[in-house]
């Protein structure tokens, strides 16, 4: 069953009660959905791993590579308990905070069960407290304890959520209950892990360290110290996921939407894959259609190149998970259908390297247009060549085949990529073309007479080794690398045409 998406933007689900039954999970599949997100945030590893069994056997079913992302929760910062269950205010309360979490709160007091924090909070530094709808600021600092004045907000009740936007905390982005869940996500064989609070990239140090080359690491910017170190950030991470919940409460609203642009940006240049996230399709929780203003914020995260849109609470809990899915793939093809979209993502031509792997990929992306080429064939083991192919943004589709299975689940969020496994390596400049031909055949990438572009590595099943190009045409009876007359075999490390 080749699922061969019409469009190149990709759709991330996140499995909740709403959508984790086997059929469901083929329900959104069929609707679209490439990639499906398992929520550590929720449930326990039991039930994940449930699920994880079902969206392999979802896989054998349809045939085609399937990604999946654990999403580690982070630490979790929360106010304690009152007496009286919440409490209310003004403008110009002050309120005391401190870690006795054994006394309940009052009107005058707010117990948060985190002394690391108070120390380090200065005077001057904002506490927002109930994703944002109580601000504060503090005005004054003792032994264990602070005096903060309510700025805005009216009422604070038990356990909500306390954020510090312009403080880096000392904390780990991994608890303890992090560290065994992502342990238990990377050996179950899930190919992302997404880490939550990173404030600076040690922390993404800390994480590879645990992961060990286990499973590919996926950045949330959430956090206004990680927007500082974005550049780095990008660099040291294998994808980035704007995660728009959390940073938008910790920055003003009118900076996220230059804030994203500048993400997807820096992520195309440094060829990392980049997933829009948060209230995309927020109002189909309850309804069986979008907002406009919805439909418009998924049309502009694709606009601006996106490899991915996701959906969190719609596909999870909501009462529409496979309509959610279907109005976002019908978003995702109309504005791929638009004139102005091709003209958008060309203006802004991503920053190629200067590897022999990168001057061959943008070859192939330039001799794929000038042929008029029905798609880009990129031979990858570790995905490499695919993320390059991708990142250029071609009007194609990126045909990335590779020999481990791994690879082609982690390249079914990439722009574009329609992966597929295949059992044996390529040993030959013959067998490399007559695959590719097959194989763009069987997905529906190509018939009779079209051509295709293909990039590999000599020698081959070797990673980090792409350095040839070679453009053939698919003919109708003859063999494949018998029939190419437009490419030269050359037992040549580079064969260029």
């Amino acid at each position: 069953m080749p699922q061969k998406r019409n469009r190149a933007t990709k759709i991330i689900a996140t499995v909740g009660p709403a959508s984790n039954s086997p059929e469901k999970l083929k329900e959104l599949f069929l609707a679209g959905v490439d990639v499906f997100r398992l929520n550590f945030s929720h449930g326990t590893q039991e039930n994940h791993g449930e699920v994880l069994a079902r969206i392999r056997a979802l896989e054998q079913d349809v045939g085609r590579p399937i990604g999946v992302i654990a999403d580690l929760q982070g630490p979790k910062l929360r106010v304690g308990r009152f007496a009286d269950g919440a409490i209310t205010f003004g403008p110009g309360k002050v309120l005391r905070f401190d870690a006795d979490v054994a006394t309940p709160g009052d009107e005058n007091r707010v117990p948060i069960p985190h002394p690391d924090i108070i120390e380090a909070l200065v005077i001057g530094s904002t506490v927002l407290c109930d994703d944002g709808k109580v601000r504060l600021k503090v005005i004054a600092k003792g032994p264990g304890w602070l005096d903060a004045q309510v700025v805005s907000g009216t009422r604070l009740s038990n356990n909500k959520g306390f954020n510090i936007p312009d403080v880096v905390l000392p904390l780990s982005p991994l608890t303890d209950k992090d560290r065994s869940d992502l342990d238990f996500a990377v050996n179950l064989g899930v190919e992302w892990i997404a880490l939550s609070f990173v404030q600076r990239p040690e922390d993404i140090h800390e994480a590879r360290a645990l992961i060990q080359g286990r499973a590919a690491i996926m950045l949330k910017m959430e956090k206004p110290s990680a927007v500082e170190h974005l550049v780095e950030l990008v660099e040291l991470s294998d994808a980035i996921m704007v995660a728009r919940g959390d940073l938008g409460v910790e920055l003003s609203l009118p900076e996220l939407p230059a804030l994203q642009k500048r993400m997807i940006d820096e992520s195309r240049r440094q060829g990392r894959p980049v997933i829009v996230a948060t209230q995309m399709l927020e109002s189909m929780i309850s309804s069986p259609v979008p907002t406009r203003a919805e439909v418009s914020d998924v049309a502009t995260a694709v606009y601006e190149g996106a490899d991915c849109v996701m959906l969190s609470a719609e596909s999870a809990a909501g009462q529409y998970p496979v309509e959610a899915v279907a109005f976002m793939d019908d978003i995702i093809r109309h504005v791929e259908r638009d004139p102005g979209y091709r003209k958008i993502l060309d203006a802004s031509q991503a920053q190629w390297g200067k590897t022999i792997g990168d001057a061959v990929t943008k070859a192939t992306y330039q001799a794929a247009l000038a042929v008029d080429a029905a798609a880009i064939v990129a031979y990858t083991l570790s995905g490499t060549t695919g993320l390059r192919a991708a990142r250029e943004r071609p009007p194609i589709p990126i045909l990335g085949i590779t020999t481990r299975l791994e690879t082609a689940r982690r390249l079914a969020l990439s722009y574009g990529v329609h992966a597929v496994h295949v059992a044996d390596d390529i040993h030959s400049f013959g067998e490399m073309v007559d695959t590719a031909v097959r194989i763009a055949v069987e997905q529906g990438l190509g018939g009779a007479g079209d051509r295709l572009a293909i990039t590999a590595g000599v020698p081959f099943a070797k990673p980090g080794t792409t350095n040839m190009l070679r453009v053939t045409t698919i003919g109708d009876t003859d063999p494949p690398s018998k029939h190419d007359g437009e490419a030269v075999e050359t037992p040549a490390p580079a064969s260029v045409i």
